[in-house]
């Protein structure tokens, strides 16, 4: 009875830190990414290009109903997010139409330079050839 009792107690703080986590969070980032790479398979093997630099943007991030929308270019719909909360981030999921992924996982808000470190990655393909990439950068709380 008494394991019972701690490990309720337990459950119920972590939920209640869980929440108090939500509520302190922005409702949309900003996000930069500096540095990446891109690989490309050509020819039965992975070959490594250079990447341009990416910036997105996270918007009406809901924890509780983990949802949250990428903000589209000027006049393109936005793409739905799915968010897998995690211990110090969450992860932003988007499932191209195509059948493609694109995870952005954002880390706790850093106090050193006041941003949230992030990392990005893309899995799809041209013409039947997969392309993946992965960049590093940091996201700021996207002003409502």
């Amino acid at each position: 009875m008494h394991i019972k009792t701690i490990v309720l107690g337990v459950a119920f703080a972590a939920l209640a830190a869980g929440a108090a986590y939500a509520e302190g969070e922005p409702a949309g980032y900003v996000c930069n990414f500096e540095a990446g790479t891109a690989w490309t398979f050509e020819d039965g093997a992975f070959v490594k290009k250079a990447s341009e630099p990416l910036q997105l943007t996270i918007a009406d991030v809901d924890l509780e109903a983990q949802s949250a929308q990428l903000v589209a270019s000027e006049g393109g719909s936005p793409g739905q997010l799915k968010i897998v909360r995690a211990i110090n981030a969450n992860h932003f999921l988007e499932v191209v139409n195509e059948g493609f992924l694109n995870l952005t996982t954002i880390y706790d808000l850093d106090a050193k330079s006041g941003t949230y470190p992030a990392v990005h990655s893309r899995h799809f393909g041209v013409l039947g050839q997969p392309v993946v990439a992965q960049y590093a950068g940091a996201c700021t709380a996207r002003a409502e």
